[in-house]
Order: structure tokens, then sequence, then C-alpha cells
């Protein structure tokens, strides 16, 4: 149940706070005194989209605050699994900056408005203005009829096969190609893999020809600079000794005499362990020159085969890897079209199988439709009769067509507004006062088949007045035994029925607009009252009248 709203800065609203009780409570109060931007700040705090229009003019942010009590158990649990845990009592907060940032909080902590909206918009629901024009869609009344069956569980076994169903059908067109068309993919398939396959393509081997051309390219430098290290090392003659040699000489010269002192053998040891790594680095030399004797027929061999990889690159416009993996994947490919009449055969018999579940399903579905549809229209023609239209006859344009998401009925709710008249297109004869009514109406039939505590209608008196606007207001009365109804009115005879009345009245004061709530007392309420019956001239039959329609609701 909505407890409060405060609001600041929203629009033409400086500063406001309404208090709403149990029942049925009514807001009333002239056109453009911002009624509907109370309506506004309730979506905005319950997450829906708004924007930076909704800042009141020359101030930085618009806030809104909402508590709510009597929280239903399945949203506190929902809380509670979010990190939001409450008790009895659950706190909104909305913040929208004049640059069009957005903040939200559930109980003091942050939240994102797609988080508030999923789990506290089952808090209330609102029934605008707009709502009475779902009625004139056809497309609408399914909804309402299922709605009313409560029938998510058939609904749901049906959807899950249906859309199994729709994906054989999908794999059945993808593997159904003409044969024309599948022999010359075939051909196609088996020339790309016999190509691939001939390259012998291996990953890497382009990296490891490159860096092999790179050196053959500079084969004589290669080998000049390798020569001149083994000269240098070991000697370009036999008259020309090398650092190795020379080394060991010297080693030798010092080897004869280190006995004779303490001081040569370091250095002894220093050039013996130097002449050992110039034997070893010669040998190393020596061994590279064997290593990188080039073939010149072996450029040849690299030539041609990255002349191979170019031109597969070019075909098909990727990267060696890519193209190998391209490989693999038209072998899957060629077998699943060379496997696919079996494929077929058993899809076929997998599409009839799901086809009769799904029809079964579909009917049993259709069934909960059309026996809720008895009960509902019982219980809209009996609201409807009580709501002054007592010759209203309600039916039900029922066809079945194909298999589709929601089910195989198309549904279309007929009436006829007089007695002996046949049944027509709600969408084409409904008045806007008639609208209004029958809305209420399956409201009323709905109202028993969900948990959310709190109804919001606003202006659900359009087009109507009198006998008809008393009756609504009667109705609105009745439903909110049940839970707490909301309701919009400019109507004296619905505001007459209320609980609890909130006047909204605009000011101006130093050129700015100011919009006030104000719960109403008695005597406010009478005032208010008389106000709505006779407008602006207040006369004492109009208080009196006023008075009477108060007596009567109570």
């Amino acid at each position: 149940m909505l407890c409060e709203i405060r609001i600041e800065n929203v629009a033409v609203i400086e500063k406001a706070a309404a208090v709403f009780s149990g029942g049925l409570n009514v807001l009333s109060g002239e056109t453009g005194a911002g009624k509907s931007i109370l309506i506004d700040s309730i979506n905005a705090i319950l997450g829906n989209r708004t924007s930076r229009e909704i800042v009141r003019s020359h101030t930085p942010k618009a806030m809104i605050w909402a508590t709510f009590r009597e929280i239903d158990p399945r949203i506190r649990a929902q809380l509670t699994d979010a990190g939001y845990g409450t008790e009895d009592e659950l706190l909104l907060y909305r913040e929208i900056t004049a640059e069009g940032k957005s903040t939200c909080r559930i109980n003091g902590l942050p939240a994102t408005a797609s988080v508030v909206r999923d789990i506290c918009g089952g808090l209330l629901n609102i029934h605008g203005q707009h709502d009475n024009q779902s009625l004139m869609n056809p497309a609408k009344h399914l909804g309402v009829l299922d709605a009313f069956a409560q029938n998510e569980a058939q609904h749901a076994a049906y959807y899950q096969v249906y859309r199994e169903l729709c994906h054989v059908k999908r794999e059945i067109d993808a593997l159904s190609m003409d044969e024309a068309e599948k022999e010359r993919r075939v051909e196609t398939l088996r020339f790309e893999i016999g190509e691939i396959e001939a390259a012998q393509l291996r990953d890497g081997e382009e990296d490891e020809l490159l860096a092999r051309r790179r050196l053959i390219r500079n084969a004589q430098s290669v080998t000049d600079r390798l020569n001149a290290a083994y000269a240098a090392l070991g000697g370009a003659d036999d008259d020309t000794p090398g650092a190795g040699e020379l080394l060991g000489a010297a080693f030798t010269a010092l080897e004869d005499i280190r006995t004779l002192s303490e001081d040569f053998a370091p250095v002894a040891d220093q050039l013996g362990s130097l002449y050992e790594t110039a034997r070893e680095a010669a040998s190393d030399v020596a061994g590279l020159l064997s290593r990188y004797e080039f073939d010149p027929q072996e450029l040849d061999e690299i030539e041609e085969r990255l002349d191979e990889f170019y031109r597969l690159k070019q075909k098909y416009r990727m990267e060696l890897s890519e193209i190998i993996a391209y490989g693999e994947k038209a072998k899957t490919e060629l077998a699943g079209i060379e496997s696919s009449t079996q494929r077929l055969d058993e899809l076929y018999d997998r599409e009839t199988e799901l086809y009769e579940k799904a029809k079964k399903l579909a009917d049993a579905l259709t069934k909960t439709r059309l026996d809720a549809f008895k009960r509902f229209n019982a219980q809209i023609t009996e609201a409807l009769r009580f709501l002054n239209m007592p010759g209203i006859s309600f039916t039900l344009q029922h066809k079945k067509g194909p298999l589709a998401g929601s089910g195989q009925d198309a549904v279309e709710f007929y009436i006829s507004t007089n007695p002996g008249e046949d049944p027509k297109p709600l969408a084409k004869i409904a008045s806007g006062g008639e609208l209004s009514r029958i809305m209420l109406a399956v409201k009323s039939a709905l109202a028993d088949k969900d948990d959310i505590g709190t109804v919001i209608y606003d202006e659900i008196d359009t087009g109507v007045s009198g006998l008809a606007a008393g009756r609504i207001g009667e109705k609105l009365r009745q439903t909110a035994r049940g839970r707490q109804v909301i309701c919009i009115t400019h109507t004296a005879q619905i505001a007459a029925q209320a609980d609890s009345h909130l006047l909204i009245q605009k000011n101006v004061s130093n050129d700015r607009t100011y919009t006030e709530i104000e719960p109403l007392d008695e005597q406010g309420r009478v005032r208010e009252l008389a106000r709505m019956i006779s407008g602006d001239k207040v006369t004492e039959l109009a208080l009196a009248n006023a008075r009477e329609m108060l007596r009567l609701a109570q």
C-alpha cells in the first residue's frame, strides 16, 4: 500500500506531500493543477523512464520519496534476495538532475532504475486514460483474457514445445536446399577441401620460410663473416696463428714457470680457461659453417612455396591459419550435406511428433480461454449492468489459426449495447463513456486475479456523468474494500464515495506557479464537491447538493 509520496521541484510542484490511506482515495482539482505530475512522479519512483524536463525550472534537481507498507511477501522476498531487506516499511527515492542524471535508492541503498522497476513494479498498477484505447485494439484482447484465465502454466508448457518445433523447422529449411544448389555446393566444397589438403599447410610454416629465405639471400655475407671468425680463432694459414693458438702458447709459457712463484698460477689458470674457450668457439664456428652451406636450389623451392601461400591467401582472403580452419569447417559442412538426407528424415519425424504434441497443448490452452470467457463474461455483464449499461451483451469472436507463439487462437471482444442488436467489434461501436465503464468492469474482473495491492485510476470517468458516474464511484468503492484504490477524477459523484479526499490546486506567486496537495476535512470536501458540481460560482444549492451526496455515500 502506498502510504505517502513527497515531491520537491517536480514541474510546477516546488514542495508537496500526499498521504494515502487504505480504501478509496480521491484526488481532484482544476484542469492543469498538476494531477498528471503526481502520476508522473509515481511512475518515476517505480523506476520508469523519465527525463530532465520533469525538473522544475531554475532548480538543480527534482526529488521524489515514496513510502509503502503491507508489502506483498513475494516482493519482500525479492527485496531480501537483492540485498534490500525490508520488514514493514519500504522507502523508495528518485532524484533527477537538471542535466538528466538519475539516482535511485531502495531503503537508503543505491539501486539502478531497472532493478527498482523489476522488483517494485508490482507494488501498484496505474490505469491511465490511454488504457481505454487498448480495448480498441483487438490484439490486446487475448492478453486480457489470459490474465483472467491465469493460464500461465498451460501457456508455458505449450510455448516450450512450440519453440522446439520452430527450431526443427528452421533446421529443415536450412537442409532443404534444391538438389541443383546442393550439388553445386558439394562440388565447390570438395574442390576447396582438395586444394587445401594438397597444399599440406602447417601453422607457422610461412614465418619459418621467410626467415630461411632471409638467411639464404644473405648467404655470402654469412659465410664470409663465419670464415673471418674462424680464421681469427684458428689461424688463416700455417704462417698466421689464430687467437686460440696464441692463447695456447701464452698458457704453456706460464705453465712452465708456475712452480717458481705463486704469482704465476692465477694468470696461468686464466690463460688456460681462455684457451679452452677459444677452442670451443672455433669448433662452434666450424659447425655453423657446415650448417649454413646453402644450396641455391633451396631458395627456388622456398620462393615457390611462398608463391603458393600468396595465391591461396589471395583466393580465400584469409591468412594461412584461417585457411586451415576453413578447410576443417568445409569438411564438416560437406559431411552434413552428404548426410542431410538421413538427417532430414529424422527431422521430419521429429516435426510431426512435436506438431502433434503442440497441437494437443494448444487445444488445452484454447479450452482454458473459452472456459474463462464464460466466467469473465458473467462478471463483466454484471458489472456493466451495475454501471448503468443494462442492455449490453458481451461476446467473444474466436477463430483458430495456425500455431503461433501465443497458441492457435485469434480473439476479439464484441458487444451489443442495446437489446436486439447484433454484436459488433468493441473497437467500432463503443463511445468514450462506454469505454471507461467497460475498462472499469474489466479491471474489476481482473482485480482478484493479481496480488497488486494498489490500483491508480487516472480519470476513469472520462465521458461519463450523472447516474453512470455515480455507479462508477460505487464500483470503485467496492473494489477498494479489498485493496487500496487511488482515483483522479473530475466528477463529484465519484469523489463523494472517497474514504480520503485530496485537493490538488495551483497558485501563482511572484510570477512563479506553485502546486499544493491538501487533505480535505468534511467541510473542505463539501466545498470541493460543490465546485465540481457548479464550477466557479459555488451556490448554497450546490453546497446542499454536496452535503447530500456525502450523506448518501456514507
